[in-house]
């Protein structure tokens, strides 16, 4: 059974669709009202038909009172590290500490590209993603004296001003698949925030993409299970299956602490706008996850 330090976490991915926007803060409030510990949101800003996921959580963290809020995941290349880091610590300072930040180190460089974003190889993706995070944790570090500097390939910071802090220590969870992205993730990150429909394989696909990130912790001197692993999962299909996990969704909670206790994934994601199935995924599926969960441990 491997270790596992955080507590379980669930929650749900809505879709900020633009013409259904009265949809999208229904939703967030009933993912908080059926006991949801977070809602996220996709960030893909060249997409007209998808309201913007920053202005969206800001609103968002005003219609709520509980619930934290993180993008699934930040879309890098069209934002700046500086500017990330404050916007993140200003809403958490404002929301109680109730934001996390997930960050992806892009795709779609066609649309990127489209709208004046850099297009970057796979390699440079991941070069400037781990400039971003170190720019980002720089910035909140307001008990070190002097400006942030950073002279990267990507990135260049000539002396910026510290701050503001977060209200809590904002996880920095990041979306990855490819081995050398994983490894940054047990390197550097907070967490690891993939979807479990992208592997092949399903839950054997999971176990080997989580050895790399064990192993960029260990060449790091970390304890991979510092590393929180979250995962997107989906809504059941008409027939019953969902990828790894199979059945109507009430009968999800034994498959859940499977993957907990033998993956060590400590918080799930739902994805889908079906109403009925986040109320229930909160208010029956993660209870009895974690008391499964709880009674294996003990």
């Amino acid at each position: 059974m491997p270790r596992q330090p955080h507590e379980l976490l669930f929650g749900s991915f809505i879709t900020p669709s633009a013409d259904q926007v009265e949809q999208v803060v229904a939703l967030t409030r009933l993912s908080e009202r059926a006991g949801l510990d977070i809602a996220t949101f996709q960030d893909h800003p060249y997409q007209p038909r998808l309201l913007d996921s920053w202005t969206l959580i800001s609103y968002l963290a005003a219609a709520t009172s509980r619930i934290k809020l993180a993008p699934n995941v930040m879309n890098l290349p069209m934002r700046q590290p500086v500017v990330i880091a404050r916007s993140a610590a200003t809403l958490d300072l404002l929301s109680g500490g109730r934001v996390e930040l997930a960050l992806g180190a892009g795709a779609f460089w066609d649309a990127i590209e489209a709208i004046g974003g850099r297009r970057l190889a796979p390699g440079e993706s991941v070069d400037a993603l781990e400039e971003a995070i170190t720019i980002i944790r720089e910035i909140w570090d307001t008990e070190t004296r002097g400006g942030v500097r950073m002279d990267g390939t990507h990135y260049q910071v000539a002396g910026a001003k510290r701050g503001p802090a977060p209200t809590h220590d904002i996880g920095i969870w990041v979306g990855a698949y490819r081995p050398r992205l994983l490894r940054l993730v047990g390197r550097i990150a907070d967490g690891w925030l993939p979807s479990l429909s992208a592997f092949e394989g399903g839950l054997a696909g999971l176990a080997r993409a989580g050895r790399h990130v064990d192993e960029g912790a260990e060449a790091a001197g970390r304890d991979p299970a510092s590393v929180r692993r979250l995962l997107n999962i989906g809504t059941p299909s008409p027939s019953g299956g969902s990828g790894a996990l199979s059945g109507p969704l009430t009968r999800w909670a034994e498959q859940l602490a499977e993957i907990t206790l033998e993956h060590g994934i400590s918080g799930y994601i739902l994805g889908g706008d079906d109403p009925t199935a986040i109320q229930q995924f909160g208010e029956e599926v993660a209870p009895a996850v974690r008391e499964l969960v709880g009674k294996a441990r003990s």
